[in-house]
Parts: structure tokens; sequence; C-alpha cells
């Protein structure tokens, strides 16, 4: 993998897009997709065929920065979240940089239609958080288990509340929020204005269909990037776009 902007490197180091991918801002909201040329964030309903083994390396290391990963209870079912996020060498080098072993996973489900037996609840090695706009009752609570948080937050748009989302994650120390999906969640967040970093993978494919873009909402809203890293791979682009607070 070479990088491309800001600064040409024939070969680049797992540390060096560390370090590129990296930020002090706190709390800090990156959302990562895969996407073919012309748009579609999914072949066979699912992002998997869009990827690579560079995908695949740029995913893991953008887990291995997160404090938390923010998913959607949509694709948690289509993509699957069970058990362990990271690999053992993930767990070491966020150990011996400060980082808990296992990042927090949290899942926003707006009716809460996730069981306590799902194998994401049964699997995981430290608990997960479920945002929901459901009401919550001791007693569904309880139904949860210990592996469990639920945490209530108001509805927006259909959804739970990005800003209370992220209020809550930065009050718990989990600021470096890193969302994974889907379309959905992503579109909520950006009509929030609660996106800072956007990483897209472009795949040189063409998949016409009728494939989700990587962001769906019913309003539109424009916002200014700016491209703050460039990395290329077998045709294959990595963008790490930041918001331009300044346009």
């Amino acid at each position: 993998m070479r990088a491309l902007l800001p600064e040409p490197i024939s070969e680049i180091t797992n540390e060096q897009l560390l370090e590129r991918y990296g930020s002090d801002q706190r709390p800090f909201v990156r959302f990562n997709f895969v996407s073919s040329i012309d748009g579609s964030a999914q072949v066979d309903g699912r992002s998997a065929g869009l990827g690579s083994q560079a995908d695949q390396r740029i995913f893991a290391l953008l887990r291995r920065l997160a404090d938390v990963i923010v998913v959607g209870a949509g694709t948690v079912r289509a993509e699957g979240y069970e058990g362990s996020l990271v690999s053992d060498e993930d767990r070491e080098w966020r150990t011996s940089h400060g980082l808990r072993a296992h990042p927090t996973l949290a899942v926003i489900s707006a009716g809460l239609h996730l069981e306590p037996s799902d194998e994401i609840f049964t699997q995981s090695p430290i608990p997960v958080v479920v945002f929901t706009s459901v009401e919550l009752t001791d007693e569904l609570i309880r139904s949860y288990g210990e592996n469990v948080r639920l945490v209530q937050v108001e509805k927006r748009d259909g959804g739970c509340d990005p800003a209370q989302i992220v209020a809550y994650l930065d009050e718990q120390a989990l600021s470096f929020i890193h969302c994974e999906g889907g379309p959905r969640i992503f579109g909520q967040f950006a009509s929030a204005g609660a996106v800072d970093s956007t990483c897209v993978s472009y795949s040189p494919v063409l998949v016409a269909g009728e494939g989700k873009r990587i962001s769906e909402h019913e309003k539109e809203t424009l916002q200014q990037f700016s491209l703050h890293s460039l990395f290329e791979d077998d045709d294959m682009l990595f963008c790490d776009y930041r918001i331009n607070k300044s346009a």
C-alpha cells in the first residue's frame, strides 16, 4: 500500500497509517464504509463483496484506534458482530498504548428488536451497550442480563438521537467513536452534524442494481469536508475526509 496524500510514501507501515488515521479531538466521531465506483455500498446485500485484503487491513487498524465501535442493529443482523472484534495483535497494541484490550461495542436499535439470547450479547467478551428509544423498565433491563447495558435516548428522524449517543459515550470515556453502519445510521448522524471523519474505501468495480448508498436519509444535508489522507493499493483508494469546520 502506498500513500498519495498528504505526502507520497511508496510502502506505508501500520504505524504510519495509525498515526495518520488518529486524532487528538474528543469526542471524535468517524464513519467507515466501502463503496463501488458508482456509489453502491453493497453487493448481494452485503458490503463484504466490495472489499480486499488492503481494505481489511485499514478496517482492522481503524478498529484498533477506537474506544467504541458503533453499529446499527440491521448491520449486526446482515454482517454478524459476534465475539471479539479485534485480533490478538490488535489487543496487544491497544494495551501497550493505554487503551482497553477490547473496544466497547455499541448497537443502535430504536425499536429494540434484539433478543437477550442473541450471540452478539452472549459471545461478547465485554458488556455491549444498546441505545434505544423504547421506554426502559426495570424488568426489561433485567431480562437482558449483566452483559448488556441498555441506554434510552430520545427519538430523532425515526431513530435514536445522535447527539445524545455521542454525549453518553463521551461521558463514559468512550470518546474515540468508530461507526461501521449502516447507511441509515450514517444518514442520521450526518443530518445531526455529528460526523467528524468519513473514511471511504473505493473499490474499482461497478455494481449498478439497487444497492444502498453509504448514507441514507429523507432530508438532504450539505457539509464541506477536506481530504485528510489518501492511500492506494491494487487500484483501490482509501480516503479519510475530515469535516471542514471553517466552511
